[in-house]
């Protein structure tokens, strides 16, 4: 069976992720996609990933094109075919082909902020209801989401922002290296918070693989998501 085919209305064909910075919101998009590419992106024949995000400059899902396209994942968004020091906000415009192509799924990486995601509205009619799913990645351990209240300020502004609701929590609640099992489950508490108040449903508990054991978290958690460290630099755990 394709990977997260039980999620709510799955023939949605375009996943957008949002999450505030230090999220973990790309770590997700490239996990997401590299999970895919390998166990299946149902009825679709093609996986792409958009790389919306202009604002930030620091770990950019575009940053891993080279893993990405390895596994059979084509990245759109710069307009450069290759990565420069000072960061140039510039998409390039084939970023539209995966979005018009009814038979690729495509998960689009956006801007980390309510200013970040106003780059959405320009392709708004890519992203109705009916074919666009809207995930935030939760991260309880950052000051600007770690409660009920500065979580729903960040969804509440991504959606002015963007005039789409969010439908799906991404619980990503880490420490980098030194997360355990009791990070995840801080962080589905919020998320289960926000949504026994909103109606919102979890999509996924995230852990980083090879960090926390699987066998902590089996039979907890609906459904499970394992993280690589694919945007960390080596350098930064030295």
């Amino acid at each position: 069976m394709p990977v997260f085919s039980g999620m709510a209305d799955p023939d949605r064909r375009v996943l957008v992720v949002t999450g505030h910075y230090g999220s973990g919101k790309t770590e997700f998009s490239v996990s997401l996609a590299l999970k895919l590419a390998r166990e299946g992106f149902g009825p679709y024949a093609r996986l792409a990933l958009c790389d919306l995000d202009i604002i930030n400059p620091y770990f950019r899902s575009r940053e891993r094109r080279g893993i990405l396209e390895d596994a059979g994942v084509p990245v759109y968004g710069s307009a450069y075919g290759h990565e420069v020091t000072a960061e140039i906000p510039e998409l390039a415009a084939n970023i539209r082909a995966p979005l018009e192509d009814r038979d690729c799924r495509v998960i689009v990486d956006l801007g980390g902020n309510d200013s970040g995601a106003l780059i959405l509205n320009q392709f708004g009619k890519y992203f109705t209801p009916e074919s666009a799913l809207f995930l935030t990645v939760i991260n309880a351990n950052r000051p600007e989401t770690r409660d009920f209240d500065g979580a729903m300020a960040h969804i509440e502004a991504i959606e002015r922002a963007t005039g789409h609701r969010v439908d799906g929590l991404v619980n990503n609640t880490h420490l980098l290296r030194e997360t355990d099992a009791g990070c995840v489950a801080k962080g589905h508490r919020l998320c289960e918070a926000i949504r026994d108040a909103t109606g919102r449903f979890i999509w996924c508990d995230c852990y980083p693989e090879g960090v926390v054991p699987e066998a902590d978290l089996t039979d907890k958690y609906e459904r499970l998501m394992p993280l690589g460290l694919y945007m960390r630099p080596t350098w930064l755990d030295r």
